[in-house]
């Protein structure tokens, strides 16, 4: 066998993989998609996007001709989990198949690396909770002996803990080749690594880093590369939105306050004003954030510029950034850490003016707050032309943009528009499950519209007895944290006899791995369970989703982006809203069947599927299964499940 153009014979019944995966199946569809890739990589500056449905094998579909080619190959994924997976235990098996040794390597964002500076920082500092000490010397004993200095490696120090942004840096405060330990940093080496490997596996927060930097001329992250596999790539269109704007949020001028704190105590001790400024600007940050209210609320920047306590909290902020600036320019020269702080300062108040005063026509200003911090933004209206103009910069790179959920209908041109891709291949492979037989629609009967008063309280009347039927089991998705909040209070008062496990009460994976270890256990969640999770068997044999993820119509970019459609003739609603919420809802109907032998019940509870004209647009973009409206059949469903389940019991 020689080339890419044996792919699919790989992929066969006399391919490697069945004699080194057990229950490895042949997928015609993972074959024809390996095909397409190969065909891709075949071609310098050709564009590959592709959905393909949950069970095809799209991963090994694209490592295989991967792993065939010969030059520098950047495979890119939307979360940590699906990075690890492909770098420890996918990308090794078909290495092993194809007899291919390659170079591998994973590089992630340097907030997952340890930075011995700011460790050291940290211990000097002295101020620290109890239980953060302690973990404090969990961490110093680890940097001893690690040699990747990948947090992930210490087990006993919760992701979450706050210590971690204590010894780990950010590009804010990173101090780059004027850092004593530069020689022996972690995040370095690991590029190092990356820039002599076949096959980097990333994320895409580091893909649009390297962006960034070939953009501005500062060298790059990832090294020249033949092809670039964009995994999860529905995920793209947001996140360009994101690189190519502007934030600055409470957090990061919090850690800007603290950071000074720290360098002033051990480098300018005398400079007790320096102190008392940073102290002023941790004030001045939670007196903006006052400003905003308390509840969770996102809007223009407009709709609040002008209200007096947001507008002086503003003044006096550009204020004290200008003082600190000012103090830290005097004494900068005697450390690498004030010149740092004293740079961060000035950047963090462009990028302030900037949200804050700027007119850009191209551009959206808006705030966000919740809990005890806030973010303001300056999001570029139309991400296009800012994405297809850093694609040049990849040479003659190939580009493969892949998903479970790409297409509205089979048409991907309202992923392709929202990045520039004008030229472009395509392919559409749906998932090989049998839905017809492993799962039911069950679209309840008399509902009212979602914007009655009463929606949320009879949306979990409706789902009461199917979580009964079900015996717990299920997702309860939400589209907005609100009505997550009311359902959790009416589930909590029903006493049901299931673990009920709700978002925001501990971090996702705590959740997701209470859930998969109870069996039994109903888990309430927003956006960031919609996708991205994988639980197979039955402890997920149920997903109700309360409504149609629309966009919200007052989404102060939302807003912005239909004006400029409307401006130009177009239809918000055709072209922008209704794709997005097709798109999101396959996300998180996804989560129901995740393999073969998965069996469930699919809860879409929005009436508007039925009585809209565009109902039949998400209903035609989910799989076939079989559909009720009646209770009776949903408890039928559940029923039979579990005898299937008992007879595959006494037989085992």
């Amino acid at each position: 066998m020689n080339g890419l153009s044996d792919v699919a014979h790989l992929l066969g019944q006399e391919g490697p993989f069945p004699d080194l995966i057990q229950g490895f199946q042949v997928r015609a569809a993972q074959q024809q998609m390996a095909t397409a890739v190969a065909t891709t990589f075949s071609q310098a500056g050709c564009r590959l996007i592709c959905e393909a449905g949950t069970g095809t094998g799209k991963t090994y579909a694209y490592l295989v001709p991967a792993c065939q080619t010969e030059g520098p190959v950047i495979v890119s994924t939307g979360t940590r989990t699906l990075q690890e997976q492909l770098f420890l235990r996918d990308l090794p098996m078909v290495c092993k198949a194809l007899g291919r040794p390659r170079q591998l390597a994973m590089l992630k964002g340097r907030s997952n690396y340890l930075c011995r500076y700011r460790l050291e920082m940290c211990r000097q500092s002295g101020q620290l909770p109890l239980q953060q000490q302690s973990q404090l010397l969990r961490i110093s004993a680890w940097a001893g002996r690690t040699r990747s200095g990948d947090i992930e490696e210490i087990e006993d120090v919760p992701g979450d803990s706050p210590i971690w942004s204590q010894v780990t840096s950010t590009t804010d405060n990173c101090l780059g080749q004027e850092c004593g330990d530069y020689d022996r940093c972690h995040v370095i080496e690991a590029r190092r690594l990356a820039q002599n490997a076949d096959i980097v596996v990333i994320n895409h927060h580091l893909l649009f880093s390297d962006m960034r930097l070939r953009n501005e001329g500062h060298g790059e992250l990832l090294p020249a590369c033949q092809a670039i596999i964009i995994d999860e790539a529905h995920q793209l269109p947001e996140l360009a939105s994101q690189f190519f704007g502007q934030m600055i949020s409470a957090h990061r001028l919090r850690i800007l306050a603290r950071d000074i704190v720290r360098c002033q105590a051990h480098e300018a001790p005398e400079a007790q004003a320096l102190g008392d400024l940073a102290d002023e600007l941790h004030d001045q940050v939670d007196v903006l954030r006052r400003s905003f209210g308390t509840s969770n609320q996102r809007g223009a920047w407009q709709s609040v510029s002008q209200q007096p306590a947001t507008r002086d909290a503003v003044v006096q902020l550009k204020e004290c950034l200008r003082q600190l600036t000012a103090a830290l320019e005097l004494m900068a020269e005697r450390s690498k850490g004030l010149e740092n702080c004293r740079q961060r300062c000035l950047q963090l108040a462009l990028v302030l003016t900037a949200i804050v005063d700027g007119q850009d026509d191209d551009f959206i200003r808006w705030y966000e707050n919740s809990g005890q911090g806030f973010r303001l933004h300056r999001t570029p209206i139309d991400s296009a032309d800012a994405f297809r103009e850093q694609m040049t910069h990849y040479a003659d790179a190939r580009w493969v943009f892949t998903s479970a959920t790409l297409a509205v209908g089979k048409d991907f041109s309202h992923f392709a528009t929202r990045l520039g891709i004008d030229e472009y291949d395509s392919g559409y492979w749906s998932s090989p499950f049998d839905y017809r037989r492993q799962a039911l629609l069950y679209l309840p009967k008399n509902l009212p519209e979602p914007s009655q008063r009463d929606y949320n309280d009879q949306v979990v009347d409706v789902a009461l007895p199917v979580l009964r039927a079900s015996g717990g089991r299920a997702f309860f998705l939400f589209t907005s944290h609100q009505a997550l909040r009311k359902a959790a209070q009416r589930l909590q008062s029903e006493k049901l006899p299931y673990p009920l496990l709700i978002q925001g009460e501990m971090p996702r994976g705590l959740l997701l791995q209470h859930f998969r270890e109870q069996g039994n256990a109903i888990l309430l969640g927003t956006a960031s369970f919609w996708e991205g999770v994988d639980v197979r068997g039955e402890a997920l044999s149920c997903v109700i989703i309360d409504k149609l993820p629309f966009a919200s119509p007052d989404d102060p970019v939302f807003q912005a982006r239909s004006t400029q459609l409307r401006l130009h003739g177009g239809n918000p609603f055709r072209s922008l809203q209704l794709p997005q919420a097709v798109i999101a809802l396959k996300q998180g109907a996804g989560r129901l069947i995740r393999d073969i032998h998965d069996q469930g019940v699919l809860v879409l509870c929005d009436p508007r599927l039925l009585t809209r004209g565009y109902g039949k647009t998400f209903l035609n973009n989910l799989p076939a299964m079989q559909r009720c409206q009646d209770l009776i059949a949903v408890e039928a469903f559940f029923s039979a499940m579990r005898a299937d389940a008992a007879i595959l019991e006494g037989a085992s």
